[in-house]
């Protein structure tokens, strides 16, 4: 009854969301002949990773290394950042076993060219886990970001490339930001992740007062470096909800109460995404499919920081019109994607010595039609953490225990212990 409930608010929505997009997306294209206006004076750049891409001085470390030209008609800023990390893990399934293995390594140059309301986002990756499996006749798939943006004003961004897509706030964290090692199962299963396509921005940001922020896109709907062959298009819009003003320093976009707020801050934010005929079994992630499907996905999710305290809370579902469907070329056998809900918990606390300590639940439950193909599971995570350098340099340690459980079978437990550096700049 819930998952049917939600199905039907999905459905509502996405006819919403088709109305909206149809009728404001194009005239919204027409602001960028427009010039600028002077900003107010109390609203707050957002962070570097949120587009908004800030000044940098003639030469700078900090957000990496920057270079301005004397006259300011270009800047460069370089960054990198890696990830490497020693896992032992054991489970049911399995012999106990060791791995070492460079998780991420990834360049990235953003700046502007000519002026600096016309702003370029590069990101490439490089580690085996980034890349990916490199099927036969396909490319090495090395880009991860390649973006134009126009800053209209410091409230209005339009953006024209690959990029994220405005989906979960753990996503939308760069995978350096994070307090554990990894993110979440359910973000794994339902997050919406890379896209190409045209990109939104609007928002009301204050230090200290109610403030909000729309983004929205339509994209291809394949992922990442993937051709779209067809008029299918993928919807997404997001908002995002501070009623007690925003981060201090972009804390926002990072996990952890690092700059240890003086008062209390919110953020409340919801995702509605549309993907129409979804070529892999996740929308821009997952394997292929033979039956192409529409994906519906939400996505809600809580912080609050204060004081080094931390606590996030997030829920996310995903349905299609068809989870389990006859393939074109045999009838009798049938195709499944996996389709329903999870939710995550996390708590954390930073102590005055930038040691941290967290804990994270996660439970991940497939819809019905599919329960006999996909397993209920469930992750515990401990995790304790130093910070060097805030989150360019730091140590980190995680135990997690999981579980996975198939309908009628008993659950098979595994458990992992894992050590891991961040470095960047």
């Amino acid at each position: 009854m819930t998952l049917h409930f939600i199905n039907q608010i999905s459905i509502l929505i996405s006819d919403c969301m088709k109305f909206l997009l149809r009728c404001f997306l194009l005239p919204a294209l027409f602001l960028i002949v427009l010039p600028a206006p002077e900003a107010s004076a109390q609203d707050e750049p957002r962070s570097i990773d949120d587009i908004r891409i800030p000044s940098l001085p003639y030469y700078s470390y900090g957000r990496g290394l920057g270079l301005t030209t004397p006259d300011s008609t270009y800047q460069l800023n370089i960054r990198f950042r890696m990830q490497n990390r020693v896992t032992l893990e054991d489970s049911d399934n399995r012999d106990a076993q060791i791995e070492g293995m460079v998780r991420r390594l990834r360049l990235r140059f953003d700046g502007f060219v000519g002026d600096p309301r016309f702003l370029y986002a590069i990101q490439l990756s490089f580690a085996p886990g980034d890349i990916g499996q490199v099927a036969e006749g396909e490319s090495v798939n090395i880009i991860r970001d390649a973006v134009f943006y126009y800053r209209h004003s410091d409230r209005l961004t339009l953006g024209f490339g690959q990029t994220k897509l405005p989906g979960n706030r753990q996503r939308v964290n760069s995978s350096g930001a994070l307090q554990l090692t990894d993110r979440s199962i359910n973000n794994a299963t339902f997050t919406i992740d890379r896209d190409y396509g045209v990109f939104l921005n609007y928002g009301r940001e204050f230090r200290d007062q109610f403030s909000w922020v729309l983004r929205t896109a339509v994209s291809s709907g394949n992922g990442r470096n993937q051709p779209n062959f067809d008029t299918r298009l993928a919807y997404t819009g997001r908002l995002d909800l501070f009623p007690l003003g925003t981060f201090a320093q972009g804390g926002a976009y990072f996990e952890g109460d690092l700059v240890r707020e003086q008062t209390p801050k919110i953020l409340l934010g919801a995702t509605y995404h549309f993907n129409k005929g979804a070529t892999k079994s996740g929308g821009q992630i997952g394997s292929p499919v033979m039956v192409m499907r529409d994906l519906t996905s939400i996505h809600l999710d809580a912080v609050l920081k204060y004081q080094g305290f931390a606590a996030m809370a997030a829920f996310m579902h995903r349905s299609a019109n068809e989870p389990v469907a006859p393939l074109p070329t045999n009838p009798d056998i049938l195709e499944a994607i996996l389709t329903g809900y999870g939710y995550d918990a996390q708590l954390s606390y930073l102590l005055p010595s930038d040691y941290e300590f967290i804990g994270r639940f996660s439970r991940q439950i497939p819809e019905s039609k599919i329960s006999h193909d996909f397993p209920v599971r469930n992750q515990y995570s401990l995790g304790v953490t130093r910070y060097i350098w805030e989150h360019a340099l730091k140590l980190q340690t995680e135990v997690t225990y999981n579980q996975t459980q198939f309908k009628g079978m008993d659950s098979m437990d595994g458990w992992y212990a894992r050590f891991q550096i961040e470095i960047g700049i």
